[in-house]
């Protein structure tokens, strides 16, 4: 194994072993009806300092992906292991240190995310107390350490005001703000930047960007949106139908996409026009199929244009490294599989 190899391997912070979360449905609330497989057989390692983005269509299993992680929905099977530690193994005052100071979270939707009846102070100054820091020079000193990393500057102007006296921006700086204040480790971003006008986009994102770099923090960043992961990530994930179907270095998949799914989303991906005006080319026919009930074998082939009948809607397709660390799971590239 090779001495890069080796540091990464030593450097793992959050790793996700066969990783199934799915949720029991219940008929008229007492018979059991089946389950939502949101996240089925899920694998991948975070590293410190690293920054990944995951990608899909909307129900492919990031939220719950992204919750998983976060702590907040139990795995039916498999593990998630912080620092080497198994989180299922967490008691109630682990799982809140946990919480409290390892983890941190920017929501999608900063207005809803802040409570409208607290001032900007109040906000920030939540977690230090539910966190024990009960200085109050402190929790001072730490409010205007963090409104001067997110560029809410001079503090004072901002930590007397409500969320709903601020821009969209300014209540999203705000957000990223509260969860950076107690120095977690990992930053799940979900959709940072989906309700943000495309002027401040770009900002938000090198704001994390620059945080990411100072801290050392580890990033998994929630998007369906391919057009800004390069400004962030160093690999990305593409998730469907509750799998991962690449794995890939950003510039790896972006110059040479390996699943059809992947070639999908990228088609997908608007461009302007010659009137400049925004044209988008169409995803393939069909709808993302049921994750009560998945198609057996390779969960996109009934909407992919090169599936092998007798393969690909029978075998579910292994992870087969195309380039270095640039894995597909797709039936195409596996000279091993059965006529």
């Amino acid at each position: 194994m090779s001495a890069e190899l080796k540091q990464e391997e030593k450097d793992i912070l959050v790793s996700v072993r066969d990783l199934h979360v799915w949720f029991e449905l219940r008929r008229w609330g007492f018979s059991h009806a089946g389950y939502v497989r949101a996240v089925d057989g899920v694998s991948f390692d975070l590293h410190a300092g690293e920054a990944v983005a995951v990608v899909g269509e909307s129900g492919c299993g990031k939220s719950s992906l992204m919750r998983a992680i976060l702590g907040l929905h139990k795995p039916t099977k498999g593990s998630i292991l912080f620092n080497g530690e198994d989180l299922a193994e967490y008691d109630v005052a682990k799982m809140r240190w946990y919480h409290n100071t390892q983890v941190g979270y920017v929501q999608q939707d900063p207005f809803g995310a802040l409570p409208p009846f607290m001032t900007i102070q109040r906000i920030l100054e939540e977690p230090l107390i539910v966190g024990g820091v009960r200085s109050a020079e402190e929790r001072e000193a730490r409010v205007q350490k963090v409104m001067e990393e997110v560029r809410l500057i001079p503090a004072r102007d901002f930590l007397p005001k409500y969320p709903h006296m601020l821009s969209g921006g300014q209540q999203q700086r705000v957000v990223i703000a509260r969860a950076m204040i107690m120095g977690p480790k990992v930053l799940v971003a979900d959709e940072p930047v989906s309700m943000l006008d495309a002027s401040v986009r770009v900002e938000i994102l090198k704001l994390l960007r620059g945080l990411q770099e100072k801290h050392n923090l580890a990033v998994i960043y929630i998007t369906h949106d391919l057009s800004t992961v390069s400004y962030f990530s160093e690999r990305i994930f593409v998730m469907y139908a509750g799998n991962l179907v690449e794995k890939s270095k950003v510039r790896s998949l972006l110059n040479n996409p390996g699943h059809p799914y992947t070639m999908a989303l990228l088609t997908g991906t608007s461009e302007p026009d010659a009137n400049n005006a925004k044209t988008f080319k169409e995803l393939p026919p069909g709808e993302p199929p049921s994750l009560v009930n998945p198609p057996a074998g390779c969960r996109f082939h009934p909407r992919c244009s090169r599936v092998i009948a007798g393969v690909c809607d029978a075998q579910i397709p292994v992870d087969i490294e195309i380039e270095p660390r640039h894995q597909v799971a797709c039936w195409l590239y596996n000279n091993a599989r059965a006529d």
